[in-house]
């Protein structure tokens, strides 16, 4: 097993579109199946989400991905919409999980209930979750597709896995809904019973995933919306973030017409980044003003003849979000409001966001807007930096903080990365309904101030809080301990329990105090000079960054059983 998270390679060219026309598909190993870069990476994603030990998750996570890979093969997602290509119903499945793992650690679960319970419930919950992720769209290989042996025999996935080369083709007229219903023809050979045994002791979440796997998600409370926004995320990543297979899409799709469209007017007609303009290309995201763009898309397919175009620039919208060509907001709508501002200049708009690598590919981009760009999210707003100039020492302001203590979020400039980054937490929420009911944060005590705060990582690690090997993490694992990131770790705790330090008679910020009573308990391991902090090189496919903190002599102070190695970093040298 651990051979699949190991000795990291290029990533591989994007996979063939479907054809079958070549002839049979041959019957591809498990091992096989899994050892393509792309998919070791999302397996190594979801083991660090897990926080479990090889064997639990060998047996609650690799076994049941193991079945579904060899039951789904090379077949794809779709027919032209999202994973339109071999393998892409394997692709997305494994992408379903990790985003949901991700989102996931945002919620405390079941709600409303005690803190304990769901302190003991929390490995079920979110197998749980994985599960109904996993088997969100199996359904469609038992209804939406023919799959022919190629001893001329029709082959169903309830007769267990294919045994011979295959071939397949999509049903003309079939219903696009029946889907969701048909998972319950096949989750009984992806989970085994000592798993479903194990769930089926939970009645809250045994209910709300056999609502999801009966595709009824209008019962299935914060389990079917996470699945639902990881499936938002995966498709979205997969059509809007991968222009190259949007444009593969059928020549005569809508899809097809929107994409060429929108590349259209923003390369050649729209202004960008200036007062009276009609969209603002930030370093990460395309705003574009939804009414004036939305109009003109409209009136340049109709220029060209193009049957089809909706008539209401609401319909559009729809179109443009069921096709994954526009981000979603966190409520699931198509438009977000934002203010563009620069020097003393600011304006209110209704943008519709995409992303840039849509529009432009690998072509060379417009110069980045240099102003900002502030999103509010449930009437708070939140400040999205627009430009990266190289922060000032000693510089305090949010956005050099972050370019400065989130290294990790410049790793992720691949596919995999970007996919996996599209939903961005807040580092402190954490989602309880009703919020009466959520895990109440009481002031520790200040007889060892040190070791509270260390019993508040420790909690925070079990209960999924505090999250581990992420981009936007403050703990990570490396070299078989654990590197506590300052200063953002230590402030994330002085904003939690604000007036720590009031008892103290040094006048220092909050979160430096919290630090020099952490390093009273001697916990923490020397460098070869004496200092205290240790530099760890963190390095993706495309960016190299540096992140600072503090090593752990002992990892079984936060972890019983250690998890695998952010893969990411390492560790420099004193």
């Amino acid at each position: 097993m651990l051979s699949l998270f190991r000795h990291k390679k290029q990533k591989p060219p994007p996979p063939p579109t479907v054809n079958v026309a070549d002839g049979y598909l041959p019957i591809e190993s498990v091992h096989s199946l899994l050892a393509a870069e792309h998919r070791r990476q999302l397996l190594d994603r979801i083991w660090q989400y897990t926080a479990l030990s090889h064997a639990q998750f060998a047996q609650l996570y690799l076994n049941p991905i193991r079945r579904y890979a060899e039951q789904v093969q090379q077949l794809p997602a779709s027919e032209t919409h999202h994973h339109a290509y071999l393998g892409g119903m394997l692709d997305h499945g494994l992408e379903l999980v990790a985003c949901s793992l991700k989102l996931r650690q945002s919620y405390l679960l079941p709600t409303g209930a005690a803190p304990e319970d769901q302190a003991a419930q929390t490995d079920a919950w979110s197998a749980g979750i994985a599960y109904g992720a996993l088997l969100h769209d199996i359904g469609k290989i038992a209804v939406d597709l023919q799959v022919e042996c190629q001893d001329g025999r029709l082959w169903h996935p309830w007769q267990g896995p294919l045994d011979q080369p295959y071939r397949f083709r999509y049903i003309k007229g079939r219903d696009y809904h029946l889907h969701g219903a048909a998972a319950g023809l096949l989750y009984t050979q992806i989970l085994d019973r000592p798993i479903l045994d194990w769930l089926s002791g939970f009645p809250s979440l045994w209910a709300s995933l056999l609502y999801v796997l009966a595709g009824q998600y209008e019962h299935a409370g914060v389990l079917g919306e996470l699945v639902i926004q990881a499936d938002r995320v995966s498709t979205t990543q997969n059509i809007g973030g991968n222009p190259s297979k949007a444009l593969q899409a059928p020549i005569h799709s809508l899809q097809h017409h929107l994409i060429s469209g929108l590349r259209h007017l923003v390369q050649h007609e729209l202004k960008l980044n200036q007062p009276g303009a009609a969209g603002w290309l930030t370093q990460d995201t395309l705003w574009l003003v939804s009414k004036t763009v939305t109009d003109k898309l409209r009136a340049y397919l109709l220029s060209q003849s193009i049957e089809g175009i909706p008539s209401s620039n609401i319909a559009v919208f729809d179109e443009l979000q069921s096709h994954g060509l526009v981000e979603s907001t966190p409520e699931g709508k198509a438009i977000w409001t934002a203010i563009v501002a620069q020097g003393n200049w600011q304006q209110s708009f209704t943008f519709l966001r995409l992303q840039p690598a849509l529009i432009w590919g690998s072509e060379e981009r417009p110069e980045a807007f240099r102003g900002m760009v502030s999103v509010a999210v449930d009437e708070h707003p939140t400040d999205a930096p627009v430009s990266s100039p190289a922060p000032k020492a000693g510089g305090t302001g949010s956005h050099q903080k972050q370019s400065m203590e989130d290294p990790m979020a410049m790793e992720d400039a691949d596919y995999l990365g970007t996919l996996l980054d599209m939903f961005e937490m807040g580092e402190a929420e954490v989602r309880d309904t009703p919020s009466e009911n959520a895990l109440e944060v009481s002031a520790p005590p200040l007889d060892n101030p040190g070791q509270a705060f260390l019993n508040w990582v420790k909690e925070g690690i079990q209960n999924h809080k505090l999250i581990i090997n992420d981009s936007k993490a403050k703990i990570h694992t490396v070299s078989g301990t654990v590197l506590l990131v300052t200063p953002g770790l230590f402030q994330r705790y002085a904003r939690e329990f604000p007036g720590i330090s009031q008892e103290s008679d040094q006048e220092i910020e909050e979160w430096r105090w919290v630090q020099k009573q952490f390093e009273k308990l001697k916990v923490h391991r020397k460098r070869d000079d004496g200092l205290n902090i240790w530099i760890c090189q963190v390095e993706g496919p495309r960016k190299k960054a540096r992140l600072k903190g503090y090593l752990l002599e002992k990892p079984e102070l936060l972890f019983e059983t250690m998890p695998a190695d952010n893969p990411f970093l390492k560790v420099e040298k004193a």
